[in-house]
């Protein structure tokens, strides 16, 4: 039965603008004091989430989202209800883990910069391993989240049976749904992941499964331009 798996990243986070700014300044810190769990969207993330429900609002019944599951992480449940709100989608949020945003472990909080000074023994390992197996102590590999989210996909596409699913989550995690669902090889995700980011409030539709899908959009973000929302493109801290 095909499914159809409509992923979104969160809205843009104050975490989001702080290590973009941190990055851009040559700062070795961040200088975000929440848990990463906690940080909530910026004011232009939360527009970013309502012109997001707007589209999803104007969808035929026959595309729209009929059942939601989210990240357990402030920025990501907010997206979600915000956006949910705004279509009025009675969907109750399945608050699932496996959706986290990669931990960074001993990393995180710091921005690029600061992982070369402070601990450059880590930035040589992470350099020679590269990114898809590079475990911060304390933190996972994209390989450990490919792990989580392949079983993640084999529960929801058992639950939903065949529904369209909204999944609203992270940029590593979207990257890496693709690459388990897609069957994509470590070569064919690094040469795009980098090329770019995955934009917030993007939409990324998969179709098919259990075993084979196929990507019908990626990180589209017509909603947000035509809604005059800000299309805002911030890469995952520590995926330099």
């Amino acid at each position: 039965m095909t499914s159809t798996l409509v992923l979104v990243r969160h809205g843009e986070s104050e975490g989001n603008v702080a290590a973009t700014r941190a990055e851009r300044a040559g700062a070795e810190s961040v200088g975000i004091t929440t848990r990463d769990a906690d940080t909530p969207l910026s004011a232009t993330g939360e527009e970013q989430a309502r012109a997001l429900g707007a589209h999803l609002a104007t969808l035929p019944a026959d595309q729209a989202p009929q059942a939601l599951w989210c990240s357990p992480y402030v920025r990501a449940r907010r997206t979600a209800e915000l956006a949910v709100e705004k279509a009025g989608l009675d969907l109750r949020p399945v608050v699932d883990e496996r959706l986290r945003d990669r931990e960074l472990g001993i990393l995180d909080g710091w921005t690029s910069h600061g992982v070369d000074a402070r601990f450059p023994q880590e930035a040589a390992r992470r350099d020679h391993l590269g990114k898809m197996y590079y475990r911060p102590p304390g933190g996972e590999s994209w390989a450990d989240v490919a792990l989580r989210l392949r079983s993640l996909v084999g529960d929801l596409t058992r639950r939903e049976q065949g529904r369209r699913v909204l999944v609203v989550c992270h940029d590593a995690v979207i990257w890496l749904l693709r690459y388990v669902c897609e069957g994509l090889t470590e070569d064919e995700l690094m040469a795009q992941v980098a090329e770019r980011s995955v934009r917030n409030a993007s939409l990324t539709v998969l179709t098919g499964g259990p075993d084979r899908w196929t990507a019908e959009q990626f990180d589209e973000v017509a909603h947000l331009a035509g809604r005059d929302s800000a299309v805002t493109e911030h890469p995952g801290q520590g995926d330099d």
